[in-house]
């Protein structure tokens, strides 16, 4: 394979070098919004709770959609996003 075909190959599927505007969806329209949170989302809306000092946005019961939200509502309030 030439260099110049290894780099074509990459772009397609190299998702940083494919056009955002298909990753980048409101929450409430995610397919799978509705399962419960990750244990990823889970653990960093506990730590970004506490470092806002609002330990009430943190609920274990957050669906994927709800938990994304408040992780981005709370990392504005926490000056990360």
């Amino acid at each position: 394979m030439t260099a110049r075909k290894a780099i074509d190959r990459q772009d397609e599927t190299d998702p940083k070098g494919a056009d955002a505007s298909n990753r980048i969806k409101d929450p409430k329209d995610w397919t799978t919004g509705g399962e419960p949170m990750t244990g990823a989302q889970a653990s960093y809306l506990k730590t970004l709770s506490e470092e806002a000092g609002d330990k009430e946005a943190f609920d274990p019961d957050l669906d994927k959609a709800e938990a994304s939200e408040r992780i981005d509502n709370l990392r504005k309030a926490t000056g990360k996003g």
